[in-house]
């Protein structure tokens, strides 16, 4: 398993008093004016393999423009590893209205980090949110390319079920295609879970429990936790 770096949060509509980031898949809303945010995702597999990822988010003005890097890591059988960091930009396209979904493309720069992954690398995602009563759907189309000959597309989706504006139960779930030696390989995960946030003020605390399998060329499971803590930075 790998941890996904999520993106995003903007003022949440009614029902929903959390609009943060699904565990895997990003939903299409930048970080609103003034507000930046601190993300953690961690996950442990069953044979003791820690992934984990902090991204910190920045609205560039408004909340059309957002700039983040995320920081990858990993532990496991007595080694420690620090992954390709990313840097991220976001463009506000569409905001949610009667009628069309949000959407908020990405482009980042894989840069790396060790003598093993020399080469500059692109990512490209795209990612749509749209409500629907309690509920939230958020659909992601993307790619990263490293090395001119590895292309790795992925799919994602997430529903988001608003039990209560600040409790919701999660269903994602995530594919990737990655270059093996006799083809491709594709991965399959599905991650059931909820999440939950607390208000201070203009201050919000969120945290998430998942349960990731994994199947396919790996095949595997264990669990997710998720940490978001947003605060302002300057007066709007």
């Amino acid at each position: 398993m790998c941890a996904k770096a999520a993106f995003a949060q903007t003022v949440p509509p009614p029902r929903f008093g959390i609009a943060d980031n699904s565990f895997l898949v990003e939903e299409a809303f930048n970080q609103e004016a003034g507000i930046f945010q601190n993300i953690f995702v961690a996950m442990r597999s069953r044979t003791g393999q820690w992934d984990a990822a902090f991204t910190q988010e920045w609205p560039v003005g408004s909340q059309r423009h957002q700039l983040s890097f995320t920081l990858p890591f990993s532990a496991g059988a007595g080694s420690r590893a620090t992954g390709d960091v990313l840097i991220n930009y976001r463009l506000q396209v569409m905001t949610e209205e009667d009628g069309r979904p949000a959407f908020s493309p990405r482009l980042s720069a894989v840069l790396p980090s060790s003598a093993s992954s020399e080469t500059l690398g692109w990512q490209v995602n795209l990612p749509f949110s749209k409500q629907a009563g309690r509920v939230y759907f958020h659909g992601n189309a993307g790619g990263t390319w490293q090395r001119e000959s590895e292309f790795t597309p992925f799919v994602g989706g997430s529903a988001i079920v608003a039990l209560r504006p600040m409790f919701h139960l999660m269903f994602e779930t995530f594919m990737e295609s990655t270059p093996a030696a006799a083809g491709r390989d594709t991965t399959t995960t599905i991650v059931p879970g909820f999440r939950t946030g607390w208000n201070a003020g203009d201050r919000q605390f969120v945290v998430g429990f998942g349960v990731p399998v994994t199947r396919g060329a790996t095949r595997d499971h264990g669990i997710l936790t998720y940490l978001s803590y947003e605060l302002p930075f300057s007066r709007r």
